[in-house]
Parts: structure tokens; C-alpha cells; sequence
């Protein structure tokens, strides 16, 4: 399984449309190659360099139960028009929350996974809650990873 954003390619620049302080919408994504056997599929985009500044790897978009046919997600994406469920952000709201870093250019990580079976998680659930929700169901799994600089 492969992740890639037709933004940016994997470890490059975000474009700075996709910042929180801009237009704060998720960059467009693909997911390619996602096996047979996975019946939803789980997204998080998070920023380990924020433990220094913020204390914490900060959480930017916690998606689940996506249909696991789902190939593209575009600029904008309400996940929730698909019949997936989203959760709270480390800016406190649900949804997406774009790159923020406050001291020097971050590195965001992308990571999809495949799942072979649908979560029964609440909308707003953090991303903790997730991940111990897909243990023993990950199947596949893709990363992408890109920068932002304040």
C-alpha cells in the first residue's frame, strides 16, 4: 500500500495552503494498492517535532472507517460525506487542522492504514483511542511525510 499527495511529494515542502493560519484544508491524497482483504481505512496526520515546543506529538487529522475502495481524497475532504467518522485534533476540534509549527520548519506525518474491519469509535475520539482501536485489525499500512515551515 502506497500514500501519495499530488501537493507534494514525500518529504518536501506542504504547500502553504494547507497551513492552519491559511486556508487550513487537508492536502489532496491517494491511496494506492490497498489489499483485498481490508474493508475500511484509518488516517492520521500528526507532528512528532511538536514534543519540543508543545511537549506532546501533535495531532492534526484522526479519520476512520473510510471505505476501504476509497483511492482519493481530495483538497477539502469531509470525511464525513464518505460515512467515515473524524476526531479531535490537538487544537481541540473536530476535524482537520493544518500544519501550525511555532519555532522552526516541522516534519508532518501522513500514515494510512488498512483495516480489516470498521471501527466502533464515537466522532471526536482522539487519536490514543484510535490506535488502540486498530490493534490486531491493520492489514496494510502507508506513509508520507512532508514540512512546513511558520
Amino acid at each position: 500500500m502506497r500514500l501519495t499527495s499530488d501537493a507534494f511529494d514525500d518529504g518536501e515542502p506542504i504547500p502553504e495552503r494547507y497551513g492552519y493560519r491559511a486556508e487550513n484544508v487537508n492536502p489532496p491524497l491517494t491511496v494506492h494498492d490497498v489489499p483485498d482483504e481490508a474493508e475500511t481505512l484509518a488516517l492520521v496526520v500528526d507532528d512528532p517535532d511538536a514534543v519540543e515546543p508543545a511537549g506532546t506529538v501533535w495531532d492534526h487529522w484522526v479519520v476512520w472507517n473510510l471505505p476501504a475502495e476509497t483511492t482519493t481524497i481530495p483538497a477539502g475532504f469531509d470525511p464525513e460525506s464518505a460515512g467515515a467518522a473524524e476526531g479531535t485534533n490537538d487544537y481541540g476540534e473536530v476535524g482537520y487542522g493544518g500544519p501550525n509549527p511555532p519555532d522552526r520548519r516541522h516534519t508532518y506525518r501522513f500514515v494510512a492504514r488498512a483495516l480489516d474491519t470498521a471501527l466502533a469509535l464515537d466522532r471526536g475520539e482522539t487519536k490514543a483511542e484510535l490506535e488502540r482501536a486498530v490493534e490486531g485489525h491493520v492489514v496494510a499500512e502507508a506513509h508520507l511525510s512532508g514540512t512546513y515551515a511558520p
